[in-house]
């Protein structure tokens, strides 16, 4: 798209909408890192949450399901299975993370996140819909052009601008910021944010997202509170638009990542969101300007890095591809990678030592493990690791362990062997902005179409306006099309969180176990009954992970209904695997303290409900 853009308008639109490759290099370990850390909290859950052993077997999820959400991990219902995948998922995402074959690992990685999500949507949450996202739109950017496989083996001798303009690119940004905007315009619609101020009150007083520090702010004045409230609604409205900002971009972007940066360091204080305010600093890291990695580089470029070589044997393939890898996880990259029989005295050291030569900015030479610690000592991320390399009882295990690979390169070469030195291009065509563009319409049409219909459903009474009309428009057949397209490919969307009015539905659950001696038990904490609200550590014990406090959040709401008999099923089952004779459960009962928020200063109360009642004979 660069080359439409080259002066007026089309100059202003690229530098608004352009990003750095590096940043988004960044971006993409980054995301990876917290696509990790979701798939590993997921999995230790995986009996519970994706089996037919656990709270949504797969006769249940028809039941619960949109019939357009499809699923790989609903193939079948054995854990066996599910583990195989999950594996798959984890290896996926490490490739994502190193950079290797970038696009293939991120059409996967979006295909087996949307799998995942779909397999069980009593689970999802704000930070689901994000991540599915971020994920759709990364399989469009170029994310392995630096500190990836991929450009370590990149062939391509054109070097890569800086930064570019896409499709890609405009879609990821006006993404990012309908998550904000949308938000806003949602929680606009209720009086609790504007003007009443009361909506960050409700939102700190809804304890399955309660942390210490939210509650702390709890005891700050009305005011306080109420000003915080009115904040929040604003910036979420207006600070997104900075990036949007055509003249004194750069300073406009920067205020905008570190505001958002510093408002989900916030968040993730306030409420227990699992990776939601991870996922969203990834996304602003996205945007660092050009100006930043020019101003770093300059930095780093000191006399020892820059006359830093390394030379390898010509005829070891595994060698090659080695200091091609340091070289660029290690960012030196501006370091030369020369042929070792390019020179006598350095062919000669090399046969000698059976080994690499390093050359540092004095002309010294090392050599082995030597070498590689002095490498690593100029690495502006591992240096860190260097004095524990020449650490003498790790010299001396190190250089051992070089001395083998170097008597055994040709079996050390089928390590290598599935990398390939290869070309490495920027997909930029017309065709391909047009297909993105498209898709941005599509997310924007969907988008408003949740708006347009939660404004109209949430009406007492039908009215003929702007409102109704788009409704009726939306509900056409044609437009039916374009809706299940965004479920199949799950771009639909809605950033109502905490919107339009913030949660007040409060309260834990009580679930007694009546075993077959007469005794009862509390099967959440596995302990005695107590009607005392529990504190935050006692429910961070119960919840375990965002994924659960998901499922006790959507157990209360219209959903739950369908759940309760599975869940109980399963709270049965696995308690009587574990235990024997009368320890065994004969009965339970699924109780609802609920402890509905009430305005500030009123009195709280709490109401024992009971949900469901079953047997386990």
């Amino acid at each position: 798209m660069n080359y439409i853009f080259n002066k007026g308008l089309g100059k202003i639109i690229q530098n608004v909408f352009n990003l750095d490759l590096r940043s988004l290099a960044l971006f993409r370990i980054c995301l990876a890192l917290v696509n990790l850390i979701d798939l590993l909290t997921r999995f230790h859950n995986l009996i519970p949450h994706y089996t037919n052993d656990g709270v949504l077997p797969l006769p249940a999820l028809k039941e619960v399901s949109n019939p357009f959400y499809w699923s790989l991990f609903s193939l079948s219902g054995q854990a066996s299975f599910q583990l195989i995948l999950f594996i798959l998922s984890l290896i996926i995402t490490v490739f994502f993370l190193i950079g290797y074959n970038t696009k293939i690992s991120s059409i996967l990685l979006w295909i087996f996140v949307i799998s995942l999500q779909n397999r069980n949507p009593a689970l999802l949450f704000a930070g689901d819909d994000f991540l599915r996202a971020i994920l759709f739109w990364s399989m469009f950017l170029p994310l392995g052009v630096y500190y990836s496989i991929d450009s370590a083996l990149n062939t391509t001798a054109r070097p890569f601008p800086k930064s570019f303009l896409t499709g890609a690119t405009v879609a990821f940004i006006i993404q990012l910021t309908y998550v904000y905007i949308w938000s806003a315009l949602y929680k606009a619609r209720s009086e609790l944010w504007f003007p009443k101020g009361e909506a960050v009150y409700y939102t700190l007083s809804f304890d399955p997202y309660a942390t210490h520090f939210g509650k702390f702010l709890l005891q700050f004045p009305e005011e306080f509170l109420s000003f915080l409230t009115v904040s929040a609604l604003w910036f979420e409205t207006f600070g997104p638009l900075l990036v949007l900002i055509p003249f004194y971009n750069t300073v406009f972007r920067w205020i905008a990542i570190c505001s958002f940066i510093i408002l989900n360091i916030v968040f993730g204080l306030c409420f227990e969101i699992g990776v939601f305010p991870y996922l969203a600093i990834s996304c602003w890291l996205a945007l660092l300007p050009t100006s930043f990695w020019d101003y770093l580089e300059e930095k780093l470029a000191t006399t020892a890095r820059k006359g830093l070589t390394i030379y390898y044997d010509a005829g070891c393939g595994f060698c090659k591809k080695v200091v091609h890898f340091l070289r660029t996880f290690l960012i030196l990259s501006n370091v030369p990678l020369l042929e070792a029989q390019s020179d006598e005295s350095i062919h000669n050291d090399m046969i000698e030592k059976n080994s690499w030569v390093v050359v540092d900015w004095k002309k010294n030479r090392h050599y082995k493990w030597e070498g590689l610690a002095y490498v690593f000592s100029l690495s502006p991320i591992f240096f860190y690791l260097a004095p524990l390399m020449h650490w003498n009882p790790f010299m001396k295990l190190g250089t051992a362990f070089y001395e083998t690979i170097a008597r055994n390169r040709k079996t050390a070469g089928y390590l290598t062997k599935p990398f390939k030195f290869k070309r490495q291009d920027i997909l930029n065509s017309l065709t391909f902005n047009v297909l993105t563009l498209c898709l941005l319409v599509l997310v924007t049409i969907w988008n408003f179409k949740a708006y347009v219909d939660q404004i109209y459903l949430g009406r007492p009474t039908k009215e003929n306006d702007w409102i109704t009309m788009t409704h009726n428009f939306f509900s056409q057949s044609t437009m039916q099309k374009i809706d299940n397209l965004a479920k199949i490919t799950r771009l639909d969307q809605s950033w109502s969180v905490f919107a339009p009015n913030p949660p007040k539905d409060n309260g834990w659950y009580l679930i007694i176990g009546i075993l077959k001696d007469g005794r009862q038990v509390d099967l959440l904490k596995n302990s005695t009954i107590s009607l005392e609200k529990p504190t935050i550590e006692e429910r961070n014990r119960m919840y375990g992970d965002m994924q659960w406090r998901s499922f006790f959040i959507n157990l209360n709401r219209s959903i739950g209904t369908k759940l309760y008999p599975y869940y109980a099923n399963y709270l049965c089952s696995s308690w009587n695997k574990e235990h024997q004779g009368n320890e065994q459960i004969k009965h339970l009962n699924i109780y609802f303290m609920d402890e509905t928020t009430v305005p500030l200063g009123e009195k709280q109360t709490v109401k024992q409900e009971m949900r469901w009642q079953q047997s386990c004979s």
